[in-house]
């Protein structure tokens, strides 16, 4: 078996933003701080939530250097350094290992993409070069690829490659990769509404946005879990279904940005093309938040 990263409710970590446009370190430092004093069991930076994908590579690069001198190896630090480009990608990963990080979250290849066999060769590039561990992250809704179970079976056989966090919805196909990798993987949820479906298939646990507004709750569903109280796990995962359809219900991530403004916790605005709500679109978020009692988070 390979090293466990973590076990429990990770939370892909939103990246503040000044008025200026500039990163809040201050405000970012005040996240990860709220996230460790409520239990959350690793912290991922630079991810889709963390708007990865609208930051400069110097930013890219103070984010995680922050969040690993911040976090101090208090909880377990996951950077996003996943591209379409390989030789970029090997240079994120570089960097984020330099700055100490336990492990590289690492999206597909999105919009050149690539074959099953170019997956296989862009990960064992990374894993060949480096010496950090490896969590892939599959989510073909954004990147419009999906990492077929026979092709996580060969990334196994890759000393680096320890985990994936799987988001393509498809519980099925989830059920054939672990069939086929066993323990030679861990096993995340990259969905917030299926994380007891994944505990029960043996993952162990999730990447989840919700643990952006709800980290304590989170991390409980997993524990409840693992400690064999099902239904405990089971009842808070029906119960938090319309919190977390509403967040994906746009953009991710739009509205766990807005949840937090709303609540009181500035994390600034959206970078482009990335927008706030519309009025409508605002009042249905408002009406969750009361309904879950999420006015103010602190």
């Amino acid at each position: 078996m390979k090293k466990t990263i973590f076990t429990g409710a990770g939370v892909a970590l939103v990246t503040p933003f000044n008025d200026d446009d500039t990163i809040n370190f201050d405000k970012l430092g005040e996240l990860i701080e709220f996230q460790i004093q409520n239990k959350t069991d690793a912290i991922i930076v630079c991810g889709t939530t963390g708007e990865s994908a609208a930051l400069n590579h110097e930013e890219h690069s103070e984010v995680i250097k922050y969040a690993v001198k911040k976090i101090a190896g208090r909880v377990p630090v996951i950077a996003g350094t996943g591209s379409n480009d390989t030789r970029y990608c090997l240079k994120l990963c570089k960097e984020a290992e330099n700055a100490g990080v336990d492990a590289f979250l690492m999206v597909t290849p999105y919009y050149n993409k690539t074959s099953q066999d170019g997956l296989f060769e862009h990960y064992k590039y990374i894993s060949d070069n480096t010496n950090t561990p490896m969590i892939i992250y599959n989510v073909p809704s954004r990147t419009g690829l999906d990492i077929k179970p026979e092709t996580y079976y060969r990334l196994s056989k890759l000393e680096n490659v320890v985990a994936i966090k799987e988001a393509n919805g498809d519980i099925s196909a989830l059920s054939k990769t672990i069939a086929l990798c066993k323990d030679n993987l861990d096993y995340y949820s990259g969905n917030d509404d299926q994380i007891v479906p994944f505990l029960s298939l043996g993952a162990k646990g999730v990447i989840s946005v919700m643990s952006n507004i709800l980290p304590s709750q989170t991390h409980k569903i997993v524990e409840d879990y693992l400690n064999g109280d099902v239904k405990s796990a089971r009842d808070a995962q029906i119960y938090y279904t319309k919190l977390i359809n509403t967040l994906f219900s746009d953009v991710n991530p739009i509205v766990v940005k807005s949840i937090l403004n709303y609540a009181g916790v500035d994390v600034g605005h959206l970078r482009r093309p990335l927008i706030s709500p519309n009025e409508d679109q605002k009042k249905q978020i408002l009406d969750v938040m009361k309904e879950y009692n999420l006015t103010e988070i602190k």
